[in-house]
């Protein structure tokens, strides 16, 4: 049901916009790529070119993006025994992001199209380390004080961002500026195999140790009766998360509250079990940021919003209904 859900977002996705491609059209173009000859070519090349160049590339990534934050959000609240984590909140977002600019701007691609990337895996990773380090210098053992910590490190790193934007070429500085709002319409189809690369090499250990993220959701000493190594494996759930949320904001920018929203959703649906939130948030996540990009491109058609103020927009709500309900829970 998930897998149909996705596949009918994205050919949604693919046929609305300032130029209308019907669905058959969508399915008969992708067909023609893949095998040659299929099917009649009864389209312009026009429509083809937008439906192959531009809305295909830049959907996939949409839904691999989505995917991606929901996996890592639903893996944090797990290991971090907190329903408010998420890769934004916790500062990855936004090392990620200062890795990226600080490639953009100064360094160069001097690692090819990788750069980008691995520099902004550098800073989601380096992000990642510092909010630890700050829960321990501030003996900040709770979940709520985990979340402060990683909101007051995400302020720290924006501010260097900002520098590093303030010092780079004027000229560049307008599109880093327009990237760091989320956005998905430089997608090419040479850009896609890493964010599908990185989830392919991390989504399959995680769902393999979606029983071990059931037992760190109960409490450290429950999941060290059961032989889990705690404290190794909450760091290889934090490197990994690091990874993922490195790899798609070098391609996104900052697309806020998909890994905090999309894990509730899925726990809302499937139950609590993470054999069950874990496909569930990915194929969530990904539906929910190609809606998400639906809207960003229609409701100010021809301008082009940036996703990330719809996703804060609608996480925004949903973060304060979620603290509300938390309030009346405690009750």
């Amino acid at each position: 049901m998930g897998a149909g859900g996705l596949l009918i977002s994205i050919v949604a996705a693919v046929s609305v916009g300032a130029v209308s491609v019907p669905a058959a059209t969508v399915f008969g173009v992708v067909a023609n790529k893949m095998l040659p000859g299929l099917v009649d070519v009864d389209w312009s090349q026009g429509r083809e070119a937008i439906v192959w160049q531009i809305r295909l590339p830049r959907t996939l990534l949409a839904a691999f993006v989505g995917a991606g934050l929901a996996v890592v959000g639903a893996s944090l609240q797990s290991v971090t025994r907190n329903p408010l984590a998420d890769p934004h909140l916790l500062g990855i977002s936004s090392g990620g992001a200062a890795g990226a600019i600080l490639a953009l701007l100064h360094t160069g691609l001097f690692l090819g199209l990788l750069t980008v990337p691995l520099m902004a895996f550098a800073g989601a990773i380096t992000a990642t380390m510092v909010v630890l380090a700050v829960t321990r210098l501030t003996a900040a053992t709770s979940a709520d004080k985990l979340v402060l910590a990683g909101v007051a490190v995400s302020f720290i790193i924006m501010s260097l961002a900002n520098i590093l934007i303030f010092l780079g070429d004027p000229r560049a500085t307008h599109t880093v500026v327009f990237w760091m709002l989320g956005g998905l319409g430089l997608a090419q189809w040479s850009h896609l195999v890493f964010p599908l690369g990185v989830l392919l090499l991390t989504v399959p250990y995680l769902l393999a140790k979606a029983a071990d993220l059931n037992a760190m959701t109960i409490g450290d000493e429950t999941a060290a009766t059961l032989g889990i190594p705690v404290a190794r494996f909450r760091l290889t759930v934090f490197v990994l998360g690091a990874l993922i949320t490195g790899v798609m904001v070098a391609f996104s920018g900052i697309i806020g509250f998909v890994g905090l929203m999309v894990p509730h959703i899925a726990r809302y649906l499937v139950g609590g079990s993470y054999t069950r939130v874990l496909p569930a948030s990915l194929m969530l996540g990904g539906i929910f940021l190609v809606w998400a990009d639906i809207l960003a491109r229609t409701l100010m058609a021809p301008e082009d919003m940036p996703i990330g103020i719809v996703t804060g927009l609608i996480g925004g709500i949903f973060f304060i209904g979620l603290l509300r309900s938390r309030a009346s829970a405690g009750r």
